[in-house]
């Protein structure tokens, strides 16, 4: 079941509810309208929840390095800034 599902209950739910007004002497067509309104909002929650959880398990990106494996030329540290009451050079 997915999105499509649970508008599809969504709407069946809201017609008996709301547009049928058959008396039918063995079922009450306004809460089985209920009923299916609340299966398809209980629907679109699980799927909704279920694609932010996998969306959120694609995102994470796990970047290792070793620098060891590059090494580079050693730079010297850059030389430190006079102090502020110094005479200019």
């Amino acid at each position: 079941m997915g999105i499509g599902s649970g508008i599809l209950l969504i709407a069946l739910g809201a017609i008996f509810t709301f547009a049928v007004r058959a008396n039918v002497w063995w079922i009450d067509l306004r809460a089985v309208g209920w009923v299916f309104m609340l299966a398809g909002v209980a629907v679109l929650a699980i799927t909704l929840s279920y694609w932010q959880a996998r969306r959120q398990r694609a995102r994470t990106l796990i970047v290792e390095e070793n620098r060891l494996s590059h090494p580079t030329a050693m730079m010297p540290p850059p030389p430190d800034p006079p102090p502020p009451n110094a005479p200019p050079r």
